[in-house]
């Protein structure tokens, strides 16, 4: 026999925890939907030619990579550098600004552990201008954000925004242009660990004690939004890079504010860097405030030419993900969720025996005709083991159909939960199973 196991990196979830899984990435499509994002779904195999056109260092080092025939092929590794191929093929079909939103599983051979999965599911919204884009559109991100970490449940939590011209002319002014990227990877690590490592290994660079503490001042400085972009003008730094970072800053907050996202729930954070090259300008970190530990639960950023590789069209773009698979690992581990469906069953039906199947039969079609999840106990086991079976899945209402019930077209409903049980008209029953699930 075969041990039955399932390779380390990939996530298998029991019933009750897939429709709780389900729950949160229909939410979080929902929230998209409303900001007018349309769906896309692009293939999980890609030329390896197009998919690697970027790519080098450690991505290439986990792509999932593989020869069928003569083609050259890998599994997608995110969800945007199809996206930047989608844009470039049908760009002549698509209408800009381009909204869209994808839901989908992307494949990294990372070092399998607690928390760190090989197949996952992320969920990304972009907006991809042709030739430019207005900074509007970062400032409506925040916005979207709000929205689903609210329908998600959650009060408190902030969308920590930055903006990387800031981070870039500021290096500029140091003469550190030509080690920034660097930098900005070891800023962004600071969240985990720590200020003086943070320190040590912008040293390793071989950048000057001096410079290194004026970039460590620099990031710390604090106050209010307002304070800190008051702050920011009034360093002295004479570059433009710098300086024009500051304006688009100002003015994504100010934005912000017009979409009346609560002060409470975002702020200005210099630390934020986002360590991905192709991030040109306002980046964005979300932390949930009572578990932080958790780190970041939505980032993203804005990039000046989506497609290079693909197209001589200039195709800047903003856009944020959440990587939903790594996030629902970390709220079950921190019991924040509660598993308490373990069916989408809203009723059972339970035939009391082989001559009421046809009417059990009826009576279900018309309650999914009314759009009623309903189930018919079709094994031929006493009415005790049915009973059993809905309330092992919590399944609210059993329908118990005799040959009392098929005869005068009603059905005996019982309510799983309090036990107390009525004969109704079928009509009643749709009724009563409609009423009752505007409540559930």
């Amino acid at each position: 026999m075969i041990e039955p196991k399932t390779l380390p990196g990939f996530m298998e979830l029991l019933p009750s925890e897939q429709i709780e899984f389900n729950n949160i990435k229909e939410k979080i499509q929902k929230s998209y939907e409303k900001f007018g994002f349309l769906p896309l779904d692009t293939p999980v195999i890609e030329s390896s030619e197009v998919l690697l056109a970027k790519a080098g260092g450690e991505t290439e080092k986990q792509i999932y990579r593989f020869n069928k025939g003569k083609n050259d092929l890998s599994l997608r590794f995110d969800l945007t550098v199809p996206l930047a191929k989608y844009v470039a093929e049908y760009w002549g079909e698509l209408s800009f600004p381009f909204k869209r939103y994808q839901i989908g599983k992307v494949y990294r051979g990372e070092k399998a552990q607690e928390g760190r999965y090989r197949e996952f599911y992320q969920c990304d919204i972009d907006i991809i201008g042709d030739e430019e884009l207005s900074l509007r559109y970062d400032a409506e991100l925040p916005s979207v954000i709000y929205e689903t970490f609210k329908n998600l449940g959650f009060e408190k939590f902030t969308i920590c925004i930055n903006n990387r011209k800031i981070l870039n002319g500021l290096f500029e002014e140091l003469g550190l242009s030509g080690c920034s990227a660097d930098i900005l990877r070891i800023i962004d690590k600071i969240e985990k660990i720590g200020k003086e490592a943070v320190e040590k290994e912008i040293a390793n660079l071989g950048v000057e004690d001096a410079k290194i503490n004026k970039i460590l001042q620099f990031i710390e400085i604090d106050g209010s939004t307002d304070e800190k972009l008051e702050k920011l003008k009034d360093l002295g730094i004479e570059s433009q890079l710098f300086n024009t970072g500051v304006s688009e800053l100002t003015e994504v907050i100010k934005q912000i504010r017009m979409y009346k996202v609560p002060e409470k729930n975002f702020k200005i954070d210099l630390t934020i860097a986002r360590g991905l090259d192709y991030y040109t300008g306002t980046v964005y970190e979300t932390f949930l405030d009572d578990y932080r530990k958790l780190g970041s639960v939505c980032s993203g950023g804005r990039y000046e030419n989506l497609a290079e590789y693909y197209t001589n069209r200039k195709l800047p773009g903003v856009g944020i993900s959440i990587g939903l698979t790594r996030f629902f690992y970390q709220m079950r581990k921190e019991n924040i969720l509660e598993n308490t469906k373990k069916s989408i069953s809203k009723v059972l039906i339970a035939p009391m025996s082989e001559n009421e199947m046809d009417y059990a039969s009826e009576v279900g079609r018309i309650l999914r005709n009314a759009n009623i999840n309903t189930e018919i106990y079709l094994e031929d086991k006493k009415l005790k083991a049915k009973f059993k079976y809905a309330d092992k899945l919590a399944i609210p209402y059993v329908a118990v159909i005799g040959e009392e019930e098929k005869q005068n077209n009603t059905v005996t409903v019982k309510n799983m939960e309090t036990g107390e049980q009525e004969n109704l008209e079928l009509g009643k029953v749709v009724e009563k199973l409609q009423f009752t699930a505007n409540f559930r």
